[in-house]
């Protein structure tokens, strides 16, 4: 638990200054300005008040108990305060002083003698180089920040790995009116992690929505973890940065250069059902929806405007987001006929027009709640002078507080005038989430039913294959592990592939020209040759490669003319494999990332893969759902059914070769690289006809 960080009784500033821009002041100022319940003791021995609260020599003469301290000193003085902080019983420390791991070796010594000196006593640390926390909780007030914006009581918590990222949100919830619970900036989080803060927020009742910023995680899969138990309790909205970062990571496979180097903590947040937004703004107030509203059922959604550009602007955005604007049925129509003006418009959207008042949007609403095809609802509410809003306004709270189905507002009015800012005032006050504009209002009830869509999303369970043969796999990598031998060899490679149950075309190996034409004759024409080095990554751009070859003299002809070409790169063998044309080619591949496990890859595959990177990713292990979402989830997916007159492929088969190779992933993960490219895809039956792969070789 973290009540000691979040929920401190009493609260110790080691470093307090009388110097007013000094952090050790405008933290103490905060805490007074704030309103803070519990003990605040200044401690510097030069001076005996500190912002009018007497000050102490050590925090060893603070005469009540410390659940909190704050550090504020020079970095070399820190882990001697993390031990008088521990002798006098301290819980948690926030630690804002900087230079530590982020200075350098100096720096990382600091850090981990100070983090000793906390571990012996029990002690959980924040930070350090961070802002601290904040708890708007009115029975506390806790201020433990040196930021400057105040943030009125709610049920949005707040988590940003950078301090100024942090503020800028907290600051535009702020300017929105939006209330917060917690929130935290942890820095260089040496020991409490995001992770941790997570969990904490989300076994809090008055959080109801979390804000996460992040760059990156250390430990990913501890936070795949926490998080999804979280989301399937409370919305988590998160923003990632470095998005647009140009490369990818330097691999030798198709699958390990597609992977970009953004792609790893996406996937989680898409696994684990985490809501993904790439602008601040657009994050904020989407939370706002969810600090006040239910969770839609589904994803119809009845529109009320009394006008009409707005409301196609906002259908527009709710189609981009997958809701469905359906017909209403005849009672309902029949209901609006006897209480809507003659002009209204009494379909999906229902156009009240602009005289409409207060008892016209009420019928509409009530119509819209007791529809059982609608789902949500949108309005559009531009203050037309000629009417009077401030009744709207009312019909509309008085909907809202029923809390049967989730609602936005498009609130469309010249905020200057003081008439309307009554009626404003009516719908925060009703905790009705108004938008200055149609865009925004949708983008917002879109994240709604995402969410929802997400609650009620199940991947089901990963399946185990009885027939894979790990034992025999795992001894193959080992002997090529043993020989230092990071690229494994085609006879490797179809090994480990036999043992995992993945189907491969007829093949053999050969090092020369009369074992490589014996093994044609035997495998039976037409037959494919490529040449197996492991200085040689791919095959096909380098001429290593002769498919439909259809006798003996065109083999002997072709793999001499490959030693000639390609000798200089080192010793060749050669993989013989049956031709089978005519299918759809496909690639299957993993690339393995840190602490989190593998990235599946599924695409079109061939010479193709590279100039259209038309793939999807996954993290293992893989569920047959969503494998099948990887088949649906390429933009040449329908492909896959075959167009004008092609055959389409065996779906279910691709399915089972992706939770097949996603086992083998699972089982071996000393696999770094692996791809599967191509893979063809019949009809009926799909075979592995090419594959790779790269192991990690312990030194």
């Amino acid at each position: 638990m973290l009540d000691a960080l979040f929920k401190p009784k009493a609260v110790a500033l080691v470093g307090a200054s009388t110097k007013e821009l000094s952090i050790g002041n405008v933290i103490i100022r905060n805490l007074l300005t704030y309103g803070y319940k519990g003990e605040i003791y200044p401690v510097n021995a030069k001076a005996d008040k500190v912002c009018g609260l007497k000050s102490y020599a050590t925090i060893a003469d603070i005469p009540g108990e410390v659940d909190l301290a704050h550090i504020i000193i020079p970095s070399q003085f820190v882990p001697q305060a993390i031990e008088e902080c521990g002798q006098k019983g301290v819980k948690a420390v926030i630690i804002n002083s900087a230079g530590f791991s982020e200075m350098g070796d100096e720096g990382v010594k600091l850090q981990e003698e100070f983090l000793a000196n906390a571990r012996k006593y029990g002690i959980r640390l924040f930070g350090p180089n961070c802002q601290g926390i904040i708890n708007s909780d009115p029975e506390l007030n806790a201020y433990c920040n040196f930021t400057f914006t105040f943030p009125k009581p709610g049920s949005i918590s707040v988590v940003a790995l950078s301090g100024g990222v942090g503020a800028l949100i907290m600051q535009v919830l702020d300017d929105l009116d939006i209330g917060q619970r917690f929130y935290a900036s942890n820095g260089n989080a040496c020991d409490v992690s995001i992770p941790e803060i997570i969990e904490y927020y989300g076994d809090d009742e008055a959080t109801k929505a979390i804000i996460l910023y992040t760059e990156g995680f250390d430990k990913p899969r501890e936070f795949l973890e926490v998080a999804r138990k979280v989301t399937a309790k409370k919305p988590i909205l998160a923003m990632k940065a470095g998005r647009t970062e140009e490369g990818a990571k330097a691999a030798s496979s198709h699958t390990g250069s597609l992977a970009g180097v953004d792609i790893a903590t996406e996937l989680i947040f898409e696994k684990i059902g985490v809501l993904s937004f790439h602008d601040e703004g657009e994050m904020v107030r989407a939370a706002m929806a969810f600090s006040s509203q239910p969770i839609p059922a589904g994803n119809r959604v009845g529109i009320i405007t009394n006008t009409g550009g707005p409301a196609v602007i906002a259908t527009d955005v709710l189609i981009d987001f997958d809701l469905e604007v359906p017909k209403l049925c005849e009672a309902s129509i029949a209901r609006l006929q006897e209480t809507q003006f003659p002009q209204a418009a009494l379909e999906n959207p229902i156009d009240v027009v602009a005289t409409a008042g207060g008892p016209q949007f009420r019928a509409a609403l009530d119509v819209l709640l007791d529809d059982d095809q609608i789902d949500c609802i949108y309005i559009n509410f531009v203050t037309a002078p000629f009417t009077d809003t401030d009744a709207v306004a009312r019909e509309i709270v008085e909907v809202n507080r029923q809390r049967r189905k989730p609602m936005v507002c498009n609130f469309m009015t010249n905020m200057k005038l003081e008439r309307y800012q009554k009626t404003m005032a009516i719908l925060k006050e009703g905790e009705v989430p108004y938008y200055a504009n149609p865009g925004d209002a949708a983008r917002a009830l879109g994240a709604l039913v995402q969410y929802g869509r997400i609650q009620q999303r199940d991947i089901g369970q990963e399946h185990y294959f009885n027939n894979a043969d790990a034992t025999r796999a795992a001894a193959i990598i080992h002997e090529a592990s043993q020989s230092g031998r990071e690229v494994l060899s085609a006879l490797e490679v179809y090994g480990i592939f036999e043992a995992y149950g993945i189907p491969v075309a007829p093949w053999n190996v050969a090092t020369d020209v009369e074992q490589v034409v014996a093994a044609a004759s035997e495998i039976g024409y037409p037959v494919v040759v490529k040449v197996d080095c492991a200085e040689i990554d791919h095959k096909s751009d380098m001429g290593g490669v002769a498919i439909n070859l259809k006798n003996d003299v065109e083999v002997l002809n072709t793999v001499t003319e490959m030693q000639d070409r390609l000798g200089h790169f080192g010793e060749l063998g050669f993989l013989v494999q049956k031709f089978l044309p005519g299918g759809r080619e496909l690639i299957i591949g993993a690339s393995a990332e840190r602490e989190l496990g593998h990235l599946v890859m599924f695409g079109l595959g061939g010479i193709y893969v590279e100039v259209l990177k038309d793939v999807i990713f996954k993290i293992a292990p893989v569920t047959a759902v969503e494998a099948a979402e990887m088949l649906a989830g390429i933009k040449t997916a329908a492909l896959l059914d075959g167009v004008r007159g092609e055959t389409g492929i065996d779906k279910e088969a691709i399915i089972e070769l992706i939770q097949r190779v996603s086992q083998l992933l699972c089982d071996l993960p000393m696999i770094m690289e692996m791809d599967l490219n191509p893979v063809m895809a019949f009809a009926d039956e799909v075979f592995a006809v090419d594959g790779r792969i790269r192991i990690h070789i312990d030194n």
